[in-house]
């Protein structure tokens, strides 16, 4: 295998988290009064941190929302995944073939820690990650696109950008991958590949990164 380590995403890469996230986000700022569609939000918001979400309705509206507005989004979304949350098919195959080659690989999410904590309880996959192998938009000045937190993951592990891949399935993660220096394999699990520009090469089944990276030779 050509890479030293393996980034990944959290939010629809480890954890199918993407389809609950954005029907709650979705259904909640339509509530409060800024109407948003499934398709709207996914197209607008997937990958991104929580404060885009305050920054595109200032933006778009003149106005700011409720200053308990991320703590109720986050309640709702984390009650969502203790009910439905599961691992994105194929994840556990990919990470056991990493293990097994002996390959470094760590997360790096625009979700918060707490949030990563709960979905991979949620999902049964918390086993695979060491607390310090776990990166959060929390951690760096700037979420994606900017090239930060993959940048800090790579400092932290201990590897060169141009030794590391991410597996990333948002138009913001393969920004900020190719941002930062680094090859990216963009997962067409939510996304058409047409929106994942940038990305090295893009896979519809999580197994399929297997042979994508070598990891079956």
């Amino acid at each position: 295998m050509g890479y030293d380590l393996v980034i990944f995403d959290n939010d629809g890469v480890l954890v199918d988290s993407e389809p609950l996230a954005n029907r709650i986000l979705a259904g909640y700022l339509t509530e409060i009064g800024h109407p948003t569609t499934y398709d709207e939000s996914l197209r607008d918001y997937m990958g991104g941190a929580v404060h885009r979400v305050h920054d595109l309705v200032l933006q778009r509206t003149g106005q700011r929302l409720p200053e308990d507005f991320d703590e109720m989004l986050h309640s709702r979304t984390f009650e969502a995944f203790a009910r439905e949350l599961r691992p994105v098919d194929g994840v556990e195959e990919v990470l056991g073939a990493l293990t097994a080659k002996g390959v470094a690989y760590c997360l790096a999410s625009s979700g918060s820690h707490e949030r990563i904590r709960v979905g991979h309880r949620a999902a049964g996959i918390d086993g695979w990650f060491e607390e310090e192998w776990i990166f959060s938009s929390q951690d760096v000045g700037r979420g994606k696109p900017a090239p930060d937190l993959f940048l800090h993951a790579a400092e932290r592990m201990g590897v060169e950008p141009a030794r590391c891949v991410v597996v990333e399935d948002s138009p913001l993660g393969v920004e900020a991958a190719v941002a930062a220096g680094m090859d990216v394999y963009g997962f067409t699990g939510m996304m058409p590949a047409d929106r994942l520009a940038g990305a090295k090469a893009c896979f519809g089944e999580m197994k399929d990164l297997i042979r994508l990276l070598g990891l079956d030779e």
